[in-house]
């Protein structure tokens, strides 16, 4: 992509725009959402927005039309229609590493044509989609075997990072739909507990291993990997002729892009899914990277998956920013995070089957939108990324809902939920939307002392039992937790993440800050399996904390 022009080595808070916002902000401080809702009984209806099957409700967002127009008017002077132009068409919007971004190619329907340096992207991705649905249908059909000649039953994913997030959050998302007759489990720490509990009571002739490493190279896949093949050929190596390598070409496949690598752990190249370096690790469930989850839910609810997320990619593509889901979730996310003082976002589904996405969209916002530094390498003078976390409802409303409600932090919520039941359980899950709503209008409104009084309570208690209510949320429906639903919705959060990324002049596809602590990591790890005591150059303290493990370890 082209260098910053002079409009853009302007310093975002130097922005007239952003002045105005900051001046908007100190007027509108004390005005509460009672007050905003009286003004306008429509508020709830007017401050909405549908987008591929999504609605978004903003209206509990302490914002008024003021509000939003000044932040449109951000937008547009930050150009994010053209950047995100420039994304879609390929150009290399991640500058410190010179490349493209487009996951949105990973979802492109078969037919539409995507050219990158004269090369067809949208080709490619759909030559491998075919392959990985090939390979699934012989996994779920039986007719792939392992090496004694039984069926797979067992799955292991092992990946870390974006390798493992994705994957895990969309098994567990999507359970409803997968084949129960198999057993799916994922590997991801180092730990060697996490391989250990992992494999407990499997059969290894009837398990299947998923290697998730772009390069093949990363150092905790490959010992988690390692652990797999010896746990393998410990009970199959030495059933023929064949040895090691037989066994280990029918019980493992890999997804990566390092074929030397991949060839020499023995795995049969020819099972080898790969994908491109314009595809980021947490942008990367909807590719290769996600055969497991297409073993476990099969292609065509795979392919579903693939269309929500094009859904939303074309509404984030097409949609006029005051209509725009992606546009709006992120302005808000601003207002909140710079002007409002909000550190952190808690993302709070109200569906047992999204519990490990609030940690999956922990990687995609703060691996993405924690930076520091601008594009042209800059100090930031504002803040960047929230802190994002949560947990499903309604197990948050008795741990963490204390401070959200009656604490000193504005802690802003996205509520996430779903109309139909997947469960036939319907009766627990109105009671379970019911609590959605229920929280989200408690935080907006709160109870005033006048009405604790009202109430009852004693003069005493009035203060600890009033809430002062003005707590920010928005509220995401769909109609069910579908694969597609669930496409459109990470898709969502994806968008959102890049839109923030361009008004705060980040670059959002990178992650140098990972990189530190790993190259540290190699030298500690060698001083540790040292036989004899190795010469210590860290700072005191950690030296005395290798020396002290070194000391009570045991031996190896």
């Amino acid at each position: 992509m082209d260098k910053p022009g002079t409009e853009d080595l302007v310093s975002l808070t130097q922005r007239p725009q952003w002045a105005a916002l900051a001046a908007h902000a100190t007027q509108f401080a004390q005005t509460h959402l009672r007050e905003l809702f009286a003004a306008d009984p429509e508020r709830g209806r007017r401050l909405c927005a549908e987008g591929a099957g999504l609605h978004l409700d903003y209206s509990k967002q302490r914002v008024d039309d003021q509000t939003l127009r000044l932040l449109h008017e951000l937008a547009a002077s930050c150009d994010v229609h053209g950047r995100t132009a420039a994304m879609f068409s390929g150009e290399r919007i991640n500058r410190t590493e010179d490349r493209s971004v487009l996951h949105v190619a990973l979802r492109m329907p078969k037919g539409e044509r995507l050219e990158v340096d004269g090369v067809d992207v949208v080709a490619q991705v759909h030559e491998v989609l075919d392959r990985m649905a090939a390979f699934s249908e012989r996994i779920r059909s039986g007719a792939w075997t392992g090496h004694t000649g039984k069926r797979i039953r067992n799955v292991v994913s092992i990946g870390i990072g974006g390798s493992d997030l994705g994957p895990v959050m969309a098994y567990e998302a999507l359970r409803d739909f997968s084949d129960r007759g198999m057993h799916f489990a994922f590997v991801s720490n180092v730990d060697g507990t996490d391989f250990s509990e992992a494999v407990r009571g499997l059969d290894p002739a009837e398990t299947l291993f998923i290697v998730c490493s772009k390069t093949f190279t990363t150092l905790e896949t490959l010992a988690n990997a390692h652990a797999a093949r010896r746990w393998c050929l410990e009970s199959l190596a030495g059933d023929d002729d064949a040895g090691d390598d037989g066994a280990v070409a029918k019980h493992f496949v890999a997804v990566s892009t390092n074929t030397d690598g991949v060839r020499d752990f023995g795995i049969d190249t020819e099972n080898m899914f790969g994908f491109w370096d314009w595809v980021g690790g947490r942008y990367s469930m909807d590719s290769a990277i996600g055969l497991s989850t297409m073993i476990a839910i099969g292609p065509d609810n795979f392919r579903d998956m693939l269309a929500g997320f094009h859904a939303m990619d074309v509404h984030f593509r097409d949609a006029p920013a005051e209509r725009n889901l992606p546009v709006l979730m992120a302005l808000i996310g601003i207002w909140n995070n710079d002007f409002l003082g909000a550190d952190t976002v808690a993302v709070l589904p109200y569906a047992q089957y999204l519990k490990r996405f609030p940690a999956y969209l922990q990687q995609l916002t703060m691996e993405s939108n924690g930076k520091s530094v601008t594009l042209d390498g800059r100090r930031v003078d504002y803040q960047t990324g929230p802190v994002y976390w949560g947990e499903p409802g309604t197990n948050g409303q008795h741990s963490f809902y204390q401070l959200i409600h009656q604490g000193t932090r504005l802690v802003p919520c996205d509520f996430i939920g779903f109309c139909e039941p997947l469960s036939p359980l319907r009766e627990q899950h109105d009671l379970l939307m019911a609590n959605l709503f229920a929280q989200g209008e408690a935080l907006a409104f709160g109870k005033t002392a006048d009405e604790v009084r009202s109430g009852g309570a004693a003069e005493a208690l009035v203060a600890h039992k009033t809430f002062e209510g003005n707590r920010p949320s928005s509220t995401i429906l769909a109609r069910k937790l579908t694969p597609h639903a669930l496409g459109a919705l990470v898709a969502l959060y994806e968008h959102s993440v890049f839109v923030q990324g361009v008004i705060w002049d980040i670059d959002s596809f990178d992650q140098w800050g990972v990189e530190l602590g790993k190259v540290l990591a190699k030298r500690t790890a060698s001083e540790l399996a040292a036989v004899d005591s190795p010469r210590l150059r860290h700072d005191s303290s950690t030296n005395a904390l290798i020396e002290r493990y070194r000391d009570q370890r045991g031996a190896h």
